[in-house]
């Protein structure tokens, strides 16, 4: 499959330039096409890249009906998944593309500002985008600011970034109204991740139907996918749908590997056995009860230890938490402490049986869907590595040679 979104200049390169960016793609479709966009991405089946996969011509829409020509498109960057890369490789190297998609938004959802939400960590991501603002002609109806994301798991949630825009607490809202119907200052706010944005870029320019030509049974186009733990880690692009052993093959995953890791921290772990038949479709891992995600792939080799991985994931998701409920603040902290002690070899089986029972009693009970995801997240490892548990919590010792991360 030939590159879309990373097609161009090599990404070691840099940022590309605008002089580079509209002599390769042109210059962005004029009214007629923003006119029936939003119709155009929904026909595109273009999905969220945020990790939750909603539609987003629907999304564009939504806000368009609510907008009276005052909307805000806030284009997330945040991407506070530690296993995640794929955001911060687009900003930084195609940020163009990025703003192209954000400038066909505001126009077809009626914005007069757009604000670019980025990782305060990520700091190549955030000066390419800086730089491209100041190389490119914006509509002087139309304000452009960069506005640096704390460092949090929580910081990209829709709800957290409006919330800390408008306030500077980076934490998410409990209640409705949702940003798309009263977001940033109030105003309907379309909050789009990064790589969503350069597909609906590269969608205004070619069709629905170019975008549909690559893709899965259930979902078509490409989407971006950060692979670790392999011989060649990093990012790339690949046709949605492409199955999982070969893109192991593709990047060297290990050839003993004992699980993958998919969709990041709010994902879960699959059994090598049975990641062998995956596609990376959404659509049909959901309905396998799995997770596509941020688009994350992690490799557990055969010596790595998949009750330690599990637990060092536990400990940073308790540490994130939003301190906003009980269930996440004391739950999610029990659990994790609970699940370190096992990783450490001093656990029992009532340490097993209570983090079983404790991520039944947490799950859809937290202020946010932080602690559902974290529990999620545990649920996978207990089955996956049901027998390294048992040995964990029986005195038996763990089989892996290696401590290291799993990903």
């Amino acid at each position: 499959m030939q590159p879309r979104l990373l097609a161009g200049p090599l990404l070691a390169d840099g940022a590309e330039s605008f002089a580079s960016h509209r002599t390769r793609l042109g210059s962005l479709p004029g009214k007629a096409v923003r006119a029936g966009l939003s119709d155009t991405l929904i026909a595109s089946g273009l999905l969220g890249r945020g990790g939750a996969g909603f539609p987003v011509g629907r999304k564009w829409a939504s806000v368009a009906e609510r907008s009276g020509g005052a909307a805000v498109v806030l284009v997330n960057g945040a991407e506070g998944e530690p296993l995640s890369a794929k955001d911060r490789t687009l900003m930084a190297t195609r940020p163009h593309l990025i703003l192209d998609g954000a400038e066909l938004a505001a126009d077809v959802v009626g914005a007069d500002r757009i604000v670019l939400y980025v990782g305060r960590e990520h700091g190549a991501a955030g000066r390419a985008l800086e730089r491209a603002v100041r190389e490119r002609p914006v509509p002087k109806s139309l304000s452009i600011d960069l506005v640096a994301a704390p460092t949090t798991y929580l910081a990209g949630e829709e709800s957290a970034a409006v919330h800390f825009v408008d306030t500077g607490d980076g934490r998410p809202t409990t209640t409705p109204p949702r940003p798309y119907e009263r977001g940033i200052g109030g105003r309907p706010t379309l909050v789009q991740n990064v790589e969503s944005l350069a597909h609906a870029a590269l969608i205004a320019r070619y069709g629905d139907g170019w975008y549909r030509e690559v893709g899965g049974d259930q979902t078509r186009g490409t989407a971006l996918v950060t692979v670790g733990a392999v011989a060649r880690p990093g990012v790339t692009e690949i046709a949605i749908g492409a199955p999982l052993a070969e893109l192991a093959e593709h990047t060297g995953a290990p050839a003993d590997a004992q699980a993958v890791l998919l969709g990041g921290y709010f994902g879960g772990w699959v059994a090598a056995d049975e990641a062998r038949d995956l596609v990376l479709d959404p659509a049909t891992m959901r309905a396998a009860g799995k997770a596509f995600g941020c688009g994350v792939v992690a490799f557990l080799a055969g010596d790595g230890c998949g009750v330690t991985a599990t637990s060092r994931i536990m400990t940073y998701m308790a540490g994130q938490s939003a301190a906003q409920c009980g269930p996440c603040v004391f739950g999610l902290r029990a659990i994790a402490d609970t699940t370190a002690t096992l990783a450490s070899g001093r656990g029992r089986a009532s340490d097993l049986e209570r983090i079983t029972r404790w991520s039944e009693q947490l799950r859809g009970r937290g202020a946010c869907r932080h602690p559902d995801g974290a529990v999620g997240l545990l649920d996978s490892g207990l089955r996956v590595f049901a027998d390294e548990f048992a040995r964990h919590a029986t005195g038996r010792g763990c089989r892996a040679t290696s401590r290291g991360r799993a990903a």
